[in-house]
């Protein structure tokens, strides 16, 4: 999907402080998808991260951004339970059938943004999102939510319900 050129100004953020990542780490924890602390050996999709058989593990010392965490979390998120335990490393590589689960995650992310009462630039930084992270911004900012008919199609929210979610991990 071709997505159109990103804006430029007023939405993007730098980087994001490190008390975000504590206030993402015990959510995620508290809806049953917690992640494992410890030094990676191996690289993962995004620096200081990897999905390995369904579990998000962390390297603090090698992560950028603390909204990435989030984000990785959402694949899990929006993967049948039966199916998580199969995710590894980047979850999208040889299975194509969840490209299209991309949109779900993203707009998962933004629900868990405002959730968290966390700006959802801290998410959506310009290093990520082939740089469309400031057009994502603005699209969800004015209510139009791509993706949602996925999330509601997964029974993890509804169309007048949103950004509430009825479950944050697919069952």
């Amino acid at each position: 999907m071709l997505l159109p050129a990103p804006a430029t100004g007023h939405l993007a953020s730098p980087p994001a402080p490190a008390h975000y990542l504590d206030q993402i780490l015990a959510f995620l924890a508290a809806i049953g998808l917690p992640v494992r602390e410890a030094p990676l050996e191996k690289p993962g999709f995004l620096p200081g991260l990897l999905i390995e058989k369904g579990e998000l593990w962390l390297d603090r010392t090698r992560l950028l951004y603390p909204g990435d965490v989030l984000h990785e979390a959402g694949h899990l998120a929006v993967t049948r339970a039966a199916e998580r335990p199969l995710l590894q490393a980047n979850v999208t590589e040889n299975h194509p059938e969840k490209d299209g689960e991309e949109l779900a995650v993203l707009l998962w992310t933004y629900a868990a943004c405002l959730k968290l009462e966390i700006p959802p630039a801290v998410v959506f930084h310009p290093a990520g999102y082939k740089g469309q992270s400031e057009w994502l911004l603005q699209l969800f900012a004015s209510g139009q939510y791509m993706g949602l008919p996925l999330l509601v199609w997964m029974e993890m929210t509804t169309t007048e319900g949103f950004p509430v979610m009825i479950r944050w991990l697919r069952e």
